[in-house]
């Protein structure tokens, strides 16, 4: 068992699987058409040199040189029609030459070690300006697909035993902000870094004025264990901003506070009585887990956020012009490969953010799609709520109400809004307001459209079942001066708060079993880690570390890290094992058990060969849980490295020979609250209440065709749970909305309002009929039925009355002059029976 193969996508819900690929053949020595890549511009030139002579040369062009003869990179020099200045990898007059020099420059086993890699990453002439990270990640990307074969069905990596350390002490920082505030955010952040680093301002926001925010900014810019290496060191002795021109005073100022913060926390020992595997980090000792298998034939423009810093998100997909987008506004790197969009302050004013790409460049999109007449917006998103509405995820247009193409967010829906000759393109086509597919979470959502299934929308793979209302039309409409926005409109005005972890446009729709392999090849980057468990459980030869628990790792966000779905693994191909005991297993980080996010504490399983897969292992949870970041992987959100590094062990209450029992402390007696927190003594209707209150107090159905439809559409505003300080301005809206549908349906029903409303003459004219006596009928009528009496805590009678004859009188200040129209009357008691029935009366209890 000493090497362990992961198919593609057999086991691991997150991720395809990683490194090592076995290359299979993709085609023929049959030779290559000669065609230009779609959406090129003129200065790529056609290839109609000798055929490739083998498989390997085709994988060869397909994946990188296609990539990269392009005179805007690597075709401008290395190449025999310009300078012939070699190596020449991107010949135009023989791919096999090429192919040949090609050879001599990468690391088929570990592409990111590539000459043609590692050049570019040390300063050679990136495509793009200021993007030596995404041109890396580029030509990463083309090796690794070219070694893989553009066609391979089947993905397998060899597993490798990590470095074998045990578990160090760290320092850690505390929840407490106190001694970070008077030693580095107030004397130095504060009076020398808010010029720049502020909410609306340039991330990381270190010197905010909430030193809570300051102080999440800064911990990933802190060493606590070298403070010297610290990066709010480092930047100062690089010459950034330092204030008074002094930069080693400053540099030496900063280390100072980091130093004597650092001297405030205590270190962290790893309590010598737990029983613990060894310990890893995650970018440094993780395999990597990012090896492909999405389907992307058709992709026109692809954001994968992989340079993690700048005001850049770089098109990925290879189709020229790159589409690339400006961050502008409340725009965060997400660690892990990601934006964030928004939710960044607590000002409604410096709340913003997009990410934009220009309209020249955007024009692709428009020629390529209207080629087609179909196409797919596929995005992996962490909606911030469930709140928003009319928030823009993805827009292809000119202003809030000019589009193309967009999708949006409105509460628990996604929704679709496109122009075509059969769609307007203000017109919403949106999931069920019942199945509130959209969620707080991260979530793979597509949209395809064709001409004969129209548009079609899935979640986490799944189709929703939502059905076009339009038939499929054509894209001749379309204007090609708009421009692609992410999280709002080209105009600023519908921002969506949230992060994008991938978002892929394709000008073909995906089919069903596409959108599923997207959806389970999963998204970012993800690690597998080992931890050895050689030294506790005596398969072999301890000493040969070959036993491990295995987890799929990534940085879910910039405040977490998800393990997911442990298995016992061996590479020791004479390992023998029988009823070895795993009981209690915890996930550790700098020197101590993680304090939440323990899933896997319960775990009660024995290692056993016959439940052991020579292929997989065996599975110990299928569950996996998320653990508070504290240092970070070695790279901060902006790209920058860190010495200091989260430490990861696992430690257990039993593993083979080795116990240390966990005593649960006692179950505490029930603690009365005291009188000095009080709990509110009312409450809210739910929605269901409130729907079944107005119902009975009026006398209308809940089945009454216009109450139920307004029922169902502002029913997700309406409260869900009980407690008063829950309550929300949306809740108000939505009552009211919905008091007016049942106030409506009560007056139009004649039969009905007069027997509410008894004595009271609904055919005279607004101008005469509301006179005391007209008043007195409504409003005593309302009081009794929906008010009530005898209540514990109400208002006055008169109270209410005095309000609601003010109200009639600024309704029919029209009968001064005879004006009031012949349905006058009907508008006036609706109004005021909504006004009551909207009240606090149906909504509190």
């Amino acid at each position: 068992m000493n090497r362990l193969f992961f198919p593609f996508n057999k086991y691991l819900p997150l991720a395809t699987i990683f490194s090592f690929f076995v290359l299979s053949a993709c085609g023929t020595d049959s030779g290559i058409e000669s065609e230009e890549n779609p959406g090129r511009d003129s200065q790529t030139l056609s290839y109609s040199g000798p055929n490739a002579q083998t498989s390997d040369v085709i994988n060869f062009k397909e994946s990188l040189w296609d990539n990269i003869v392009d005179t805007k990179r690597c075709g401008g020099c290395h190449n025999s029609l310009s300078e012939n200045q070699s190596p020449l990898f991107a010949d135009f007059s023989d791919v096999n030459d090429a192919y040949a020099a090609a050879n001599q420059l990468i690391d088929r086993d570990n592409p990111e070690n590539s000459a043609l890699v590692t050049k570019v990453a040390d300063g050679h002439n990136c495509w793009e300006s200021g993007g030596e990270s995404f041109c890396v990640s580029e030509l990463t990307k083309y090796i690794t697909n070219w070694v893989n074969g553009a066609s391979a069905s089947t993905n397998e990596i060899v597993l490798r035993a990590p470095e074998i350390r045990d578990p160090g002490s760290s320092k850690s920082f505390p929840d407490d902000t106190a001694d970070f505030s008077s030693l580095i955010h107030t004397p130095i952040l504060r009076v020398y870094c808010s010029e720049c680093h502020t909410e609306g301002n340039q991330t990381p926001f270190i010197a905010s004025a909430d030193v809570d925010v300051a102080y999440d900014a800064a911990k990933t810019k802190i060493d606590l264990e070298t403070p010297d290496n610290s990066q709010l060191v480092l930047r100062l002795e690089g010459f950034h901003n330092c204030w008074d021109g002094d930069c080693p005073t400053a540099s030496q100022t900063m280390e100072d506070a980091i130093i004597a913060f650092s001297d405030e926390i205590e270190t962290t020992e790893v309590d010598p009585d737990m029983v613990t595997s060894k310990a890893l980090t995650l970018v440094e000792d993780g395999l990597s887990a990012n090896s492909g298998g999405r389907y992307e034939t058709d992709v026109i423009a692809l954001y994968e956020f992989k340079t993690g810093d700048g005001y850049t998100a770089y098109d990925t997909s290879g189709v020229l012009p790159d589409l690339h987008l400006d961050l502008t506004g409340n725009v965060d790197w997400v660690g892990g490969w990601g934006i964030r969009i928004g939710a960044q302050t607590t000002d409604p004013i410096l709340n913003n953010g997009k990410a934009q790409g220009s309209t020249e460049d955007s024009q692709k999109l428009h020629d390529l799609i209207r080629d087609t007449g179909e196409y797919t917006l596929e995005a992996w998103v962490i909606p911030a709520n469930v709140s928003q509405e009319d928030s823009r995820i993805i827009s292809y247009s000119g202003s809030e109400t000019s589009r193309n193409l967009t999708l949006g967010q409105s509460l628990y829906n996604y929704e679709v809004l496109q122009r075509s000759s059969t769609t307007d393109q203000n017109q919403k086509f949106s999931t069920a307001d019942a199945d509130e597919r959209l969620q707080a979470s991260l979530q793979h959502v597509v949209v395809t459209f064709d001409p004969i299934e129209g548009r079609r929308i899935f979640v986490n793979g799944q189709f929703t079942e939502d059905m076009d209302p339009e038939e499929g039309g054509q894209f001749n409409t379309w204007d090609d001066s708009f421009a692609l926005v992410l999280g709002n409109e080209t105009d600023g005005s519908s921002l969506w708060e949230g992060t994008f972890r991938m978002v892929a446009i394709h000008n073909k729709a995906l089919t069903d079993e596409q959108v599923v392999q997207n959806y389970e090849v999963g998204v970012g980057e993800n690690f597998f880690l080992l931890f050895s468990v050689s030294h506790l459980i005596d398969t072999s030869d301890p000493d040969t570390a070959d036993d491990f628990i295995i987890f799929e790792v990534s940085q879910y966000d910039g405040y977490s890290y998800l393990f997911n779905a442990p298995r016992f693994v061996s590479l020791n191909e004479g390992a023998s094992f029988n009823g070895v005991p795993v009981q209690g297993l915890k996930l550790g980080i700098n020197g101590k058990e993680a304090a939440v996010g323990q899933a896997f504490k319960n775990v009660d399983i024995s290692l056993e060969e016959s439940e052991y897969d020579e292929e997989y292992g065996q599975v110990i949870s299928s569950l996996g849980t998320t653990i508070a970041i504290e240092h970070g992987t070695g790279n901060s959100n902006d790209g920058e490295e860190n010495s200091q590094v989260d430490e990861f062990f696992l430690s257990f209450e039993q593993i083979g020979t080795f116990s240390n029992v966990i005593v649960e402390g006692a179950i505490q007696d029930e603690v009365i609250p005291s009188d000095e927190t009080p709990v509110p003594d009312i409450g809210l209707k739910t929605f269901d209440e409130v729907n079944a209150s107005m119902s009975t107090v009026t006398g209308i159905s809940i089945t009454n065709t216009n109450v139920a439809a307004t029922y169902e559409k502002i029913k997700q505003q309406l409260p869900t749970g009980e407690f008063i300080k829950t309550f929300l301005s949306a809740h108000q809206m939505a009552i009211t909305q919905l008091a007016i549908q049942y106030c409506d349906a009560l007056v139009e029903d004649t039969s009905l309002r007069a027997t509410y409303f008894s004595g009271f003459n609904f055919s005279t004219s607004a101008n005469t009929v509301f006179d005391t006596t007209g008043k007195n009928l409504i409003i005593d009528n309302l009081l009794s039925n929906i008010v009530g009496s005898n209540l514990e805590s109400q208002p006055e009678d008169s109270s209410i009355s005095d309000e609601l004859s003010d109200l009639i009188d600024r309704l029919t200040t029209c009968s001064s002059d005879s004006s009031c129209s012949s349905n006058r009357t009907e508008i006036v008691v609706k109004a005021t029976c909504a006004a009551v029935l909207g009240s606090a009366v149906t909504l509190i209890q």
